[in-house]
């Protein structure tokens, strides 16, 4: 399933962890918003491991989850990446 993960982080410190976190698991489409294919169980470590980071008294994250329905009808304008499901892997 398709995620939009969007952050506000006050702290510097804190924002730079939480971008590099975000930067392993998906790709940045605009200067705090990221888009991530995850499986629900990574959509669970995904969110402990940020508020591991964040402070939720003065942070604020948001993710969305992308449907099937939303993700046909997405439109890009302009330059940026186009986030596609990884590839299954075949091992043999």
């Amino acid at each position: 399933m398709r995620y939009i993960i969007a952050y506000d982080i006050t702290d510097d410190r804190r924002r730079r962890k939480i971008d590099k976190f975000l930067s392993g698991i998906g790709v940045r489409v605009q200067e705090s918003v990221f888009e991530a294919c995850l499986k629900t169980h990574q959509l669970t470590s995904v969110k402990n491991q940020m508020l591991a980071i964040m402070d939720p008294d003065l942070d604020n994250v948001r993710i969305y989850r992308q449907c099937a329905n939303c993700e046909a009808c997405a439109e890009i304008m302009g330059v940026g990446p186009l986030v596609s499901p990884p590839s299954p892997v075949l091992v043999v």
